[in-house]
């Protein structure tokens, strides 16, 4: 008796057409979805490795602290400046609560008119400084280090800003089309098939394209979701429409962010001294004294100089994450604090922009999300030459020899 052959039922057009789409993408973005996952995959953990790299300055081991004074800021300054002998002025100086550890003093210079990142930033350097004697115990190029080269390929390819995350935002909005279309292609028809798909079934499979096709799908599918959320997070600093899209979601439809620009230095340019900065930290340590730290601009002209409308102060208040942070208004003249935003004041949709960082690199809740963060950077590196190797074996698959 003849069995009935019942023939492989074609995809619809939908399916028909995502799979294009997904094919064409995929070997068109391929290389530059790898570079962009691949660099975002290293960056991830910059933080434990330089806190490892860097313990012997990131605390400054001075004796008897409880004794001592911390040096005046303007003094501390001027010690840094003789010892370093850099050309460009100090531009920021990150302050720590905990006294056990070095002020870390930045050189940084924007030059807008370059078009590549080694021009754009003549300098990016980092002092780390022991706040009690003034001794500068290490200084580091930021700008040639390796994380930031990292970070800046991630960013921008080695491309101007301006421009360069544009050159990367498109290829991230097309993987995120390629993300979707790969879990409509990848999505069961049935009980049995869904079974197949969310696990490995190696057992008797020999054949490397198989296991090649699996290694794709499977973890292309646990990815995906991470993956999406990653992508997006990352389209925020390429596209302000993505930021402004994020606030009005999650703060309920709030079409205006929060501006204290008007809030501004009343008090007379006469009533700045040396000690003015002083006051200000004093007043930020003071009201926050459980915090990780905060960041004083010394207010000297740069490249770059624009109008601030007021001088502002962040307040980081853990060690692992930015999202959870304050904003302070001064009076630049005389130190009085004008306006304080704390995170009990911000709306959700504040929250979420100010937490978009940290969900990018998964510092959000330390540790864990910073290792998902990683297994998924990596597995998204891993598409592009798994998703090309099918392609490359289909190809090149022998054509069936008939008798």
């Amino acid at each position: 008796m003849k069995k009935n052959h019942h023939p492989k039922k074609k995809p619809g057009f939908f399916k028909k057409w995502s799979a294009k789409f997904h094919l064409w993408f995929g070997l068109g973005i391929g290389v530059l979805i790898f570079i962009i996952s691949i660099t975002g995959a290293l960056y991830v953990f910059k933080d434990e490795v330089e806190n490892f790299t860097r313990k012997d300055v990131i605390y400054h081991n001075e004796q008897n602290i409880e004794q001592k004074q911390i040096l005046p800021i303007r003094v501390m300054e001027k010690a840094v400046v003789e010892q370093v002998k850099e050309k460009y002025p100090i531009h920021w100086v990150n302050i720590p609560m905990d006294k056990k550890m070095s002020y870390m003093f930045f050189w940084y210079e924007h030059n807008t008119d370059a078009w590549n990142y080694f021009d754009e930033f003549p300098i990016y350097k980092q002092a780390y400084v022991n706040p009690y004697t003034g001794k500068v115990l290490r200084v580091y190029d930021e700008k040639n280090g390796f994380f930031n080269i990292v970070k800046m390929i991630h960013w921008s390819y080695l491309l101007k800003q301006d421009w360069g995350t544009y050159v990367v935002g498109i290829p991230v909005i097309i993987f995120i089309i390629m993300l979707i279309s790969g879990i409509i292609l990848w999505w069961p028809k049935n009980k049995a098939a869904r079974k197949q798909r969310f696990a490995f079934k190696w057992k008797n499979i020999k054949s490397w394209k198989r296991k090649n096709y699996d290694l794709h799908n499977v973890l292309g599918f646990y990815a995906s979701i991470f993956a999406l959320i990653f992508s997006i997070t990352g389209l925020f600093y390429a596209f302000f429409v993505v930021q402004a899209m994020i606030y009005v979601i999650f703060s309920g439809g709030e079409t205006k962010y929060p501006d204290f620009s008007h809030i501004k230095t009343k008090a007379p340019i006469e009533l700045r001294t040396e000690t003015t900065l002083d006051k200000i930290i004093n007043t930020v340590k003071n009201k926050y004294p459980e915090s990780y730290g905060f960041a004083i601009d010394l207010g000297h002209e740069h490249m770059d100089d624009h109008e601030h409308p007021n001088f502002e102060v962040y307040v980081k208040h853990l060690t692992y994450s930015y999202h959870k942070s304050s904003s302070l208004i001064f009076d630049e003249n005389s130190g009085e604090l004008l306006h304080t935003h704390d995170p009990k004041d911000k709306n959700f949709g504040e929250k979420v922009v100010s937490a978009n960082y940290d969900i990018h690199v998964g510092a959000i809740l330390g540790l864990p999300t910073k290792i998902i963060a990683f297994i998924v950077s990596l597995i998204c590196a891993s598409l592009p030459v798994t998703g090309f190797m099918i392609w490359w074996g289909r190809k090149k698959k022998k054509p069936v020899k008939t008798s």
